[in-house]
């Protein structure tokens, strides 16, 4: 190789390594187009949040409504003259959410101040943890491309969980692996009732950048909405995990499902209504979030 093409292969590595270096550093700080990533996904995860609670609370109503999920929210949204406009904005905010949250699987780095083998545990535990909330959201703007295009509604989350689960069942070990699941996603409605009671999401606040009225009613809107989506998911949790109990692939449910067997339960319109109103609760949380949130990596 002569000396003048090792300069232009310097050069060209140097072209290279300086934006990834940048968008790094970016991400370190929570700076630049890393943190708009996260601000706007947290905007559209708070929006899809508040229209199922809404729905939910005019089912609750008597006033029509229905018990949905977030896809079912997107594809109710289709029918208005405005729908189009904010699935479109949704899309966007939600590819943003789901990037943004592969981008912090790649920045996350071992805590120097563990061991090396726990650290090494936790890095990639969190890893998976952010790759996987970013798949969800993938799929998301996936459901909300495909109502841009005209191509209907996807499935209801309770028919994909019922797919799901047979298809599981079918595999070896599957009834394990469903089970596993369900009681993964009731782990999961334990740490949200966890996260209410101890009110730790105001760890990732600026709360140096917020009035006393922001941090207070943030607070209370983060902790009631926290609970909303742990008795969700600890009721997701349990069915699936009773699907694998039963050998039955009709237990299993969805966000749809659960909001459902609130309708159906004693006192069903109040414990929607209650419930729905802790979705919407969490809806506003994920605004305030999306403005003072250390997004850091």
């Amino acid at each position: 190789m002569t000396t003048r093409d090792s300069e232009t292969l310097e050069r060209t590595q140097e072209a290279v390594r300086e934006p990834a270096e940048r968008a790094r550093s970016d991400a370190r700080r929570g700076h630049g187009w890393y943190a708009a990533l996260a601000r706007v996904g947290l905007v559209a995860k708070g929006l899809s949040y508040g229209l199922v609670g809404v729905l939910a609370i005019k089912l609750a109503l008597g006033e029509g409504g229905k018990a949905t999920s977030r896809n079912g929210a997107l594809a109710t949204l289709a029918d208005e003259w405005f729908g189009k406009i904010v699935i479109a904005a949704l899309a966007l905010g939600f590819a943003a959410y789901a990037a943004w949250r592969f981008v912090q699987a790649l920045a996350e780095d071992e805590d120097e101040s563990e061991g090396q083998a726990k650290s090494a545990a936790k890095k990639w535990g969190k890893r998976a943890g952010y790759v996987g909330r970013g798949a969800i959201y993938a799929g998301l703007t996936f459901s909300a491309v495909k109502l841009l295009m005209g191509s209907g509604g996807s499935q209801s989350q309770n028919a994909k969980a019922h797919k799901t689960a047979d298809t599981l069942f079918d595999w070896p070990g599957g009834r394990w692996i469903v089970g596993l699941a369900g009681l993964a996603i009731l782990a999961a409605g334990l740490w949200n009732g966890y996260r209410a009671i101890t009110r730790k999401f105001e760890e990732k606040w600026r709360t140096s950048e917020m009035s006393a009225m922001e941090r207070r009613w943030g607070g209370r809107a983060g902790m009631l909405g926290h609970l909303a989506r742990g008795v969700v998911f600890g009721l997701i949790g349990v069915f699936v995990a009773k699907a694998a109990w039963e050998y039955n692939a009709r237990e299993a449910i969805g966000l749809d499902g659960a909001l459902q067997k609130l309708v159906e339960a004693s006192y069903g319109p109040w414990l929607l209504g209650l419930t729905a109103a802790g979705l919407v609760c969490y809806g506003l949380f994920c605004l305030v979030d999306a403005r003072y949130r250390d997004v850091s990596a």
